[in-house]
């Protein structure tokens, strides 16, 4: 092969490598002409297969979970053992040196075992990191000179915001700030040298004591979605259609009931900065309070969120039922809970027969504005966010009055 077919050889190379592949036939070509008796050896490592052929590579795509997946992976109670790390031990010696026979104890104590703490991280949304058992670090023994034992650092449990702790049925601790710690355990005391033990009566004490063992206790831990606005409606409402068109949330969505397994939370962001959390409560059907459907598991995420959104669907018959169904579901969970701020949303008013249930609807509810959406085509949607955004001022005001921090994205 002459230095002009191997020139002609990169013009022929596609379009997308082009630039390497006449570089390299001129780097060949120039080798020929340095070295013009190595042509068979320059040649015989000379291809373009793979760049003629290699595929274009992109970056990779991250894999979408489906909602069965993400159901393994959020998990919202979990059960944990804490044990505190033991203290290290008492030493019993005495100072020894030339010309020194009675030198005196000199055993030092043994350092503290450390303590196991729940620690609150916004950027944790699930328990699923969380282990059955979590133990201490211990502290270690004492030692001779009157050396004292190092103290065991702290075991810190990411937990995330939102977690109720719970002992024998008891709640013990409400993490719902960021950065709050809480110690689950604590560890046990370092144990005494026989120097402590010194004294005029005994001059030379042969006392040291053991550490002592960490505490032990059981933990139930337990999330609660901490959201501005929680969606609470009937299976195949369309909750989980509403939070895509308001928010960037990605919920599964599907024509079959019991789509959403667990809660999803989107935010509103707003021009003037402000952020709104609205979750996604899985469906609720008559007798949830009694453990019924996906049950209880899932109504404790209502008691976090500041005002409720009853999402209705217009295209079933009676929707002012489903209303009163929901509230009573709501009440018997906790006593009070309907009585939060809320607004009624009438859901897939695209649909033909959802028109004559509105107006029914509103002769059945008068108490409450209701808001005609259709998640599917984004009709009334903007009336919405602004109903949401008046909702919203007014729970920073009632923080205000009471003189509490208000919850923020």
């Amino acid at each position: 092969m002459s230095i002009r077919q191997i020139l002609s050889l990169g013009k022929q190379i596609p379009l997308q490598t082009s630039v390497e592949g006449v570089w390299l036939c001129q780097h060949v070509a120039c080798n020929l002409l340095a070295y013009p008796h190595a042509n068979s050896t320059l040649l015989r490592n000379f291809t373009t297969s793979c760049s003629k052929y290699a595929k274009a590579r992109g970056l990779r795509k991250k894999r979408e979970l489906s909602e069965k997946k993400q159901t393994r992976y959020f998990v919202d109670q979990r059960r944990i053992s804490v044990i505190g790390g033991a203290g290290g031990n008492g030493t019993c010696t005495f100072h020894s040196e030339p010309r020194k026979e009675f030198g005196g104890p000199d055993g030092g104590n043994g350092g503290d075992g450390g303590h196991v703490i729940l620690k609150v991280a916004q950027q944790i949304k699930s328990l699923s990191s969380t282990v059955s058992v979590y133990r201490g670090n211990n502290g270690e023994s004492g030692g001779n000179k009157n050396c004292y034992g190092k103290n065991a650092a702290n075991t810190y449990v990411m937990v995330p915001l939102g977690t109720v702790v719970k002992e024998d049925g008891k709640i013990v601790a409400d993490l719902s700030t960021h950065g709050e710690e809480y110690v689950a355990s604590y560890g046990g005391l370092g144990g005494k040298g026989n120097r402590f033990f010194l004294s005029n009566e005994n001059r030379a004490p042969t006392t040291a004591t053991p550490g002592e063992p960490g505490q032990q206790r059981v933990l139930q831990l337990e999330l609660r979605t901490m959201a501005h606005a929680g969606m609470v409606g009937f299976p195949n409402a369309g909750k989980s259609s509403l939070l895509q068109a308001i928010s960037n949330a990605r919920p599964a969505v599907a024509d079959y009931p019991f789509t959403t397994l667990n809660p999803h939370v989107g935010v509103i962001q707003y021009r003037d900065f402000e952020q709104i959390a609205v979750a996604d409560i899985p469906g609720i059907i008559r007798g949830a309070h009694r453990n019924k459907g996906l049950g209880v598991s899932f109504l404790r995420h209502i008691e976090r969120c500041r005002f409720l959104l009853f999402v209705l669907d217009l295209s079933t018959p009676e929707p002012w039922q489903q209303l009163a169904d929901l509230k009573y579901e709501l009440e018997q969970y906790e006593r009070g809970l309907s009585e939060r701020p809320f607004c009624v949303i009438g859901n897939k008013i695209d649909l033909p027969e959802s028109k004559t249930n509105l107006v029914l609807l509103r002769e059945k509810v008068r108490q409450s504005a209701i808001i005609p959406v259709s998640a599917l085509t984004g009709a009334n949607v903007e009336e919405l966010l602004m109903h949401l955004r008046e909702l919203y001022d007014g729970y920073l005001e009632s923080t205000q009055i009471e003189g509490s921090i208000p919850v923020k994205w």
